[in-house]
């Protein structure tokens, strides 16, 4: 279970002590175990500061916090702080992130049977999509829904999550495509076959949560293979 810790200080030295934790990541390389750590400022007050560092699990964060280096400039860190900092340990119960859920949500909406909802609740209306298969990229909603029907039209199919990395505003994932091609896609006559792909993409969300730009890169070649397009050209 992901632990977190959440130290809460007060300082009017923060400069010292923002000098301070790159020491301590410098000299933790390679022993330490937080995974993820962040600091925030009050706005209300401008000596009033809370970190937050993620670790795996408890245990790890325990190790951590057994390291020399640790200790030191934990002590290092207090005589900095105007008064004691307090620490508030946290099993981590439920973590969502949004954006990695959109772009999941997205995926599979994208291969679910029936009806192409209007996806306004996913993709910003100014959408801009960067594939090295188009000759131009699809700008707006309105046309990177033609995209999917095109891609729906001619195929029944599913993506599977293969990995999921998110940061900042982006996310990336890498996925896998299988589909059955039910109908004529880009002029080449439906053959029935089943098939797959893989493919990586990564997506830029705007500041509503929404997804606002993508670029996909993903093996066409092996797809037009498997329709039998490379099999027709050698004849």
């Amino acid at each position: 279970m992901t632990f977190v810790q959440i130290i809460d200080c007060k300082t009017s030295r923060f400069d010292e002590m923002n000098r301070l934790m790159d020491t301590w990541v410098e000299t933790t390389k390679g022993k330490r175990t937080a995974t993820h750590n962040v600091i925030g400022k009050d706005r209300s007050d401008a000596s009033h500061y809370i970190e937050i560092v993620e670790f795996p699990s408890y245990e790890e964060a325990m190790r951590n916090s057994n390291l020399p280096e640790t200790d030191r400039i934990f002590r290092d860190m207090v005589a900095l702080c105007d008064e004691m900092p307090t620490f508030t340990d946290l099993d981590v119960v439920r973590d969502e992130q949004l954006y990695a859920a959109n772009v999941r949500r997205l995926l599979q909406t994208m291969g679910t049977p029936g009806e192409l909802p209007p996806l306004n609740d996913l993709i910003a209306e100014h959408y801009h999509d960067h594939d090295p298969s188009n000759e131009q990229d699809v700008l707006g909603l309105d046309n990177i829904r033609r995209e999917m029907l095109m891609w729906r039209g001619a195929f029944d199919f599913a993506f599977t999550v293969e990995d999921l990395v998110c940061e900042g505003d982006r996310v990336c994932v890498r996925w896998f495509w299988k589909g059955t091609n039910k109908a004529d896609f880009l002029g080449i006559p439906a053959t029935g076959k089943e098939c797959t792909m893989t493919g990586t993409t990564v997506f830029r969300c705007g500041g509503d949560g929404k997804i606002a730009e993508g670029w996909w890169e993903y093996d066409r070649l092996g797809l037009m293979s498997q329709l039998g397009v490379l099999d027709a050209l050698e004849q």
